[in-house]
């Protein structure tokens, strides 16, 4: 049996529209999380967040992060060694909100040390942020566990 122009039509318009409602599904299935639950309110504060790493820039030199083995060690500079820091240690996964790590802690060293949970690999994003004497610092830099 011969196919006419009409059939071939028909047939390439179906395979179209059966490829659509398949990224349709697809689309509807993907799971997302948002970083956070009130969105709009943390963005008008983010000024806050941009003084706060301007304070962590101007400092002599800047924060160390190094990863070694499932140990994360935070150096700080020279002239917070012997002051006492509240620090939040916050590991944001991008891909799964079930992955990310949050931690407050207090420490007069000048460095720190942070052992990892089991099981965390992939690409996270370190949220750094510390008090020194009233004064509020931030540094935020991507990791690869």
């Amino acid at each position: 049996m011969k196919l006419s122009w009409g059939h071939k039509i028909a047939g390439t318009y179906l395979v179209f529209v059966a490829g659509m409602v398949f990224l349709v599904f697809k689309a509807n299935s993907e799971k997302f999380d948002l970083v956070t639950k009130d969105y709009y309110g943390a963005e008008l504060k983010y000024q806050e967040v941009i003084d706060q790493a301007t304070n962590a820039t101007a400092l002599s030199a800047p924060v160390i992060v190094e990863k070694n083995g499932n140990e994360l060690t935070i150096r700080f500079p020279s002239e917070m060694n012997a002051k006492k820091k509240e620090i939040d240690f916050y590991l944001y996964c991008p891909a799964d909100e079930k992955r990310d790590f949050r931690k407050s802690l207090f420490v007069n060293e000048g460095e720190f040390k942070q052992v990892l949970p089991a099981g965390f690999s992939g690409l996270y994003e370190l949220k750094l942020t510390w008090i020194t004497e009233g004064k509020k610092y931030y540094r935020e830099e991507k990791i690869f566990l």
